[in-house]
């Protein structure tokens, strides 16, 4: 098993991806802390995981992501809990494909609040348990459109380039403590997310994928398994790209 014994937190790890990851996780051996939106939502997907293996180790939790302290006591709570914590993926995150013009600040504060700031409140207390302990490993969700941008909504890709630039600069901080921080940018992906976006977009993205399908959600999983496995253990400050070779 890739990661037996270790711990780790999910964010957004209710459904789609970041269920995906967990599912990952625990079947390669380590003990995982979902958090959630809702309490509703992390009890459905709790119950879930169970009904497929009873002996998984997988608790959850529903901390407000935008609150930097609700977020810091969430964090310590598994440390208390389980002694430390070797994995961190950032996976909550919200896209929206709003026009320019019918732009509200309230709308684009709400982005860079989920996609920004919360994954900066989850890192810094898990980065100071990560030192402590002698070293652990980040994974932040990016997207494809950190490279490219997109043709509306423009709040996304400037959400996911900060993702990226958070991503390689704590990446070189952080080397010296042994925390490796890297992001999996996915593609299209037949995720609750993608649903919400305009057919016609989905349309047009997926009939330039070369491999001539999105992708699954397990299959942008197995990027989180592998950079947080000890298979990438030398790797870091990594964008991998987990996208068809679609590049619009």
């Amino acid at each position: 098993m890739l990661l037996n014994g270790k711990v780790a937190i999910v964010t957004g790890g209710t459904r789609g991806i970041g269920f995906e990851i967990v599912r990952k996780y625990l079947a390669n051996g380590a003990k995982v802390v979902l958090f959630g939106s809702r309490q509703e939502t992390v009890d459905k997907a709790l119950e879930k995981l169970k009904e497929e293996n009873a002996q998984w180790e997988v608790s959850g939790m529903w901390p407000e992501l935008t609150d930097a302290l609700k977020v810091e006591e969430a964090v310590w709570a598994v440390k208390d809990k389980y002694g430390k914590i070797d994995i961190l993926v950032n996976n909550a995150g919200i896209s929206q494909s709003t026009p320019l013009y019918d732009y509200t600040a309230e709308e684009f504060d709400k982005i860079i609040s989920l996609n920004v700031c919360a994954l900066f409140y989850a890192i810094l207390p898990a980065a100071k348990i990560m030192k402590e302990q002698g070293g652990g490993c980040i994974i932040n969700t990016s997207s494809m459109v950190s490279f490219t941008g997109q043709s509306s909504g423009v709040g996304y890709p400037v959400s996911k380039f900060a993702v990226n630039g958070m991503t390689v600069s704590l990446a070189r901080e952080l080397g010296k403590d042994q925390i490796r921080v890297n992001a999996v940018a996915p593609g299209v992906t037949r995720t609750d997310m993608v649903a919400a976006l305009p057919r016609q977009t989905v349309d047009a993205i997926s009939a330039k994928i070369p491999m001539g399908r999105p992708g699954e959600p397990e299959e942008v999983a197995d990027a989180f398994l592998y950079l947080a496995s000890d298979m990438a253990r030398y790797v870091t400050g990594e964008i991998l790209s987990v996208d068809g070779a679609c590049r619009v």
